[in-house]
């Protein structure tokens, strides 16, 4: 108990680093994941392949290789951020590739003949996919989606070794400072848990009064 109550400070600048990480990151990863979903899905044939190739390339690169990308590459074309706001990005554009497989996932639940439905009112497709298809397609994406953002704050540990503030980090000057590594472990664990144990009760919380009834 002890490394928890002498550290406390230490221990809580980096809960609340990763919780930042966390929050940013999940909001750049659904407002990429939902244009690129809607990429996937679009009539024209140029958006398609770009969000094909969105998704092939981030789903297959390790997420530790993206960040070296952007984290060590951007700078050398002008690109000078905070190092957190790299991390962000990484983190960001890497989930957003999955967020985008859930979404395009719960799009393709909803019966096409809504759809042509729609467009034979004369809606055009930005208004089918916001008025007909997202709103039905959004309750059979709850779960996935919060999975896809709970894997997110696990990820974001990579982020400590770019010299980025999260809780993962502080094991590093706590073992310095010579506490036993067991317990270091043990409340940075705890403090993982609570940040995936919130995030599933918002979503669990979100699927009992939105989601598909099964």
């Amino acid at each position: 108990m002890d490394v928890l109550t002498k550290n406390f400070s230490l221990y809580g600048k980096g809960f609340l680093g990763t919780v930042e990480l966390t929050v940013y990151a999940s909001v750049l990863a659904l407002v990429l994941g939902f244009v690129m979903a809607s990429c996937r899905v679009s009539p024209v044939g140029s958006f398609r392949a770009l969000g094909t190739v969105w998704v092939a390339v981030l789903r297959n690169t390790p997420l530790t290789l993206l960040f070296f990308a952007v984290l060590l590459g951007l700078p050398r074309f002008g690109l000078v951020l905070p190092f957190q706001l790299f991390a962000v990005i990484a983190l960001g554009c890497y989930t957003s590739a999955f967020i985008c497989e859930a979404l395009r996932s719960g799009i393709n639940t909803v019966p096409r003949g809504q759809g042509e439905a729609a467009r034979s009112l004369g809606m055009t497709f930005g208004q089918t996919l916001s008025t007909v298809v997202l709103p039905q397609a959004f309750r059979s994406v709850i779960p996935p989606v919060g999975s896809t953002l709970i894997a997110l704050a696990k990820n974001s540990a990579i982020a400590g070794a770019f010299s980025v503030t999260e809780l993962l980090g502080t094991y590093k000057t706590l073992s310095e400072l010579g506490y036993n590594i067991i317990w270091t472990f043990v409340w940075i664990a705890i403090g993982y848990l609570i940040i995936t144990l919130f995030i599933s009760a918002v979503f669990n919380i979100l699927e009992k009064r939105w989601g598909v009834a099964r």
